[in-house]
């Protein structure tokens, strides 16, 4: 399986790390990673990591400048690609097809491709226009899953949310590394 992460400009960069943290244990996966300028500064700025050590977590690093890379093409077969975060920007530049940089154009052929795209957008509050690009995306064939904390499961830390967040975008891949907490109905109580 291949799956190509892409981490844009938005807050909550640590999802796209997250991702590539546990790919990393999934020897069946292969993973391409784009980072654009503003993922590079969030890492410095959101989390503890190095840019390198998030760069060693994929199997393959590709320049945001490269449209001669694989994933520009749809000839190269992947399973899909997941935006995480997915700035507002870059949800426009998708939904227009944009593709000024190979993060717009990788998602483009996965969209051409009728492959699976994961957008995980990372803004509040919404306007109507990010509404609008939201509905677009869908309407293109892209999913659009926000992280959005699940309280069903009992969280009892912040990475209990991000797992979750995340567990739930590898569920979309048919992906079960044992992160999600699964709800199990109603139990009584004793």
């Amino acid at each position: 399986m291949r799956i190509t992460i892409g981490m844009s400009g938005a807050s909550g960069l640590i999802y796209g790390i997250r991702l590539l943290e546990i790919l990393k244990t999934l020897p069946e996966v292969e993973t391409h990673l784009i980072l654009t300028p503003a993922a590079k500064m969030n890492i410095a700025i959101e989390t503890q990591w190095e840019l390198s050590a998030v760069q060693a977590l994929a199997d393959h690093v590709h320049s945001i400048n490269d449209m001669a890379a694989s994933i520009a093409s749809g000839s190269f077969r992947t399973d899909g690609m997941i935006v995480a975060p997915c700035s507002m920007k870059s949800l426009s530049a998708i939904v227009h097809s944009y593709a000024d940089n190979l993060l717009i154009r990788a998602a483009d052929v996965v969209l051409k491709e009728k492959r699976r795209l994961v957008l995980m957008p990372r803004e509040s509050p919404l306007h109507a226009g990010h509404c609008e690009l939201m509905l677009k995306a869908c309407q293109l064939g892209a999913i659009i899953a926000p992280p959005m904390p699940a309280l069903y499961n009992n969280p009892q830390t912040i990475d209990d949310l991000i797992n979750h967040s995340v567990g739930r975008v590898l569920d979309l891949f048919d992906l079960d590394p044992g992160i999600v907490k699964r709800w199990e109905g109603i139990r009584k109580a004793h």
